[in-house]
């Protein structure tokens, strides 16, 4: 049982070199396959979900985050209560089902620009805002320095020159092949805290962990001219044989991860390594609308109701509340906004400061002079950062505006039997359907809209297979956030035709991503497996539709 008022559990998993071993207790395949868990139409799976997912359950919460819905009046609140309850009927679609991102759903003929689009509600007047976010987005920044000051401060240690480059048109990164360089997945350097000061730190959500002493807090591959790379991400992989209840074979793909070519001497003994996939950007601007409450209402530390699931909220710093707030960003509930996580990204994936994060030297660290040494592109005609505020007010606009696509095909047959399969074999006990946004959003364009993410943004321990060790802020080396699922059919048509999931993109394909599921979702996970083949490609034909 974890307690949240112990804000962090202080187990650090030393894996500083390996991916984790394949989800224990998948061999033998559970014996409890999907035909025989009880039907959603009165089935303890959803009853239960109901019954305690919906409701709140007392823990402690320190955050000090409110428990009920402040923007609706009494009768409101009962009718979002009935229209985000999940449903119990799939003989149909459900009403508003294909428009995932509510009134914003992009409509927009489906292909590797489907991410790319603005919101469909909008107003005209802020049309010409995202495409000047986007092409801020899309910069190719300079070291200083440059004749083209608007564009220089690259750096000076870096992994891309635009954030483009690393979110694949708007969409998910990929692991690197072969002996090519790491362009969309990155390794995150940072440790546990060590002493009581540290521990304080990380209590008081004044930090979320301490980064290597050197290299900082991520490993940059590239830096400006005169100046070294940090060194190389390595990977190897080690397949996996998984049969399934119906003796389906399955190969899973172990990852190992070192770094090679350190530039600045050894690492710190107790620095631990977590690859990071780049995620898609869309429906970001909808999520950052949830209502606190609603999250919160999921939550279940203690797992007071028996189910096996403990969803945890991350309260993380947040500078623009000047404080702890709800951390609902990134693969861990680091980041509170999408104004910060931009900010962060900017200064340590490119080295571009901004109000947000004044860092004008990126991730340099004390240690590394030279860097420190180097030129930056701050221009006092423009603000005091490299990045001023009207950059960061286009860039956030952009990201908050990338249009959810609208499904396809939700009342096909295959499509709802799946739907229904991935209802009762209780995935949705962590990837909840659906949510109602705040109907006092600051932006009208994401305000009180019936939204599909299919995630609850709470973390959960996905077992020692997914494990990398790494804790940030209350979550411990084996807990991720829940990722919405919208989206996620079209991967590969953005994607230019890779398919990869997962923190890592260790998965394939959607079978292989469900069956790396551990811990919390070890149940879900085995009722997969041991499904039949058409129960499970109806599954993956659901997923696919999203």
């Amino acid at each position: 049982m974890r307690r949240i008022d112990g804000l962090l559990r202080r187990a650090c998993l030393s894996l500083p070199l390996r991916g984790g071993r394949p989800p224990a207790g998948l061999f033998p395949v559970s014996p409890v396959g999907f035909h025989a868990f009880p039907s959603a139409r009165g089935g303890a799976i959803l009853a239960s979900l109901v019954l305690f997912g919906w409701q709140a359950l007392a823990w402690a919460d320190p955050s000090g985050l409110p428990k009920v819905r402040t923007d609706l009046k009494p009768e409101e609140l009962a009718r979002v209560e009935s229209v985000t309850r999940p449903t119990s009927d799939f003989s149909k679609a459900e009403e508003y089902e294909a428009m995932q991102g509510g009134a914003g759903t992009s409509r927009k003929r489906v292909n590797a620009d489907a991410f790319s689009h603005p919101s469909a509600n909008i107003p005209f007047a802020q049309q010409a805002d995202f495409r000047l976010g986007n092409a801020l987005f899309r910069k190719n920044w300079v070291s200083s320095p440059s004749s083209t000051q608007a564009s220089d401060g690259l750096g000076p240690l870096f992994n891309e020159r635009a954030c483009q480059n690393c979110h694949l048109k708007d969409g998910r990164g990929r692991p690197p092949t072969g002996t090519e360089r790491s362009t969309s997945m990155f390794l995150r350097l940072a440790r546990a805290a060590s002493t009581a000061e540290e521990e304080a730190e990380v209590a008081a959500c004044r930090t979320l962990n301490f980064p290597d002493p050197v290299y900082g807090g991520q490993l940059q591959e590239l830096a400006v001219p005169g100046l070294a790379g940090e060194g190389r991400m390595t990977v190897t992989y080690e397949e996996m044989p998984v049969t399934l209840g119906d003796g389906t074979v399955v190969s899973l793909r172990r990852p190992s991860y070192g770094v090679s070519d350190l530039a600045y001497g050894p690492l710190d003994p107790a620095t631990t390594l977590s690859p990071r996939l780049t995620p898609p950007m869309i429906g970001l601007g909808l999520v950052e609308q949830i209502a606190e409450a609603d999250i919160l209402l999921r939550a279940d530390p203690d797992d007071r109701d028996g189910d096996g699931i403990s969803g945890r909220v991350n309260i993380v710093p947040d500078p623009e509340r000047g404080g702890p707030a709800l951390g609902r960003f990134g693969w861990k509930a680091q980041a509170a906004s999408i104004r910060q996580q931009s900010a962060d990204a900017l200064a340590v994936d490119i080295g571009i400061s901004s109000p947000e994060a004044p860092r004008h030297w990126g991730d340099c660290t004390p240690a590394q002079a030279a860097c420190l040494a180097m030129a930056t592109g701050v221009q006092s005609r423009l603000g005091d950062t490299e990045a001023p505020a009207p950059v960061m007010d286009l860039i956030t606009f952009y990201a908050r505006n990338l249009a959810v696509p609208a499904r396809r095909n939700v009342a096909d047959r295959q499509v709802l039997a799946g739907k229904q399969a991935f209802y009762e074999m209780g995935c949705i006990a962590c990837h909840t359907p659906k949510f109602v946004t705040r109907r006092d959003a600051p932006d009208k364009a994401q305000a009180f809209q019936l939204i599909w993410p299919y995630s609850d943004f709470l973390l959960h321990d996905m077992g020692e297979g997914l494990a990398d060790g790494q804790p940030v802020g209350q979550a411990s080396g084996s807990e991720w956030r829940t990722p919405p699922l919208w989206g996620i059919g079209l991967t590969a048509r953005v994607g230019g035709g890779h398919a990869f999931f997962l923190h890592d993109g260790r998965a394939r394909n959607l079978t292989e991503a469900i069956l790396w599921h551990g811990g919390e979702a070890a149940q879900a996970r085995d009722r997969f497996a041991a499904g039949d083949a058409a129960t499970r490609a109806a599954l993956i034909k659901f997923l696919e539709s999203l």
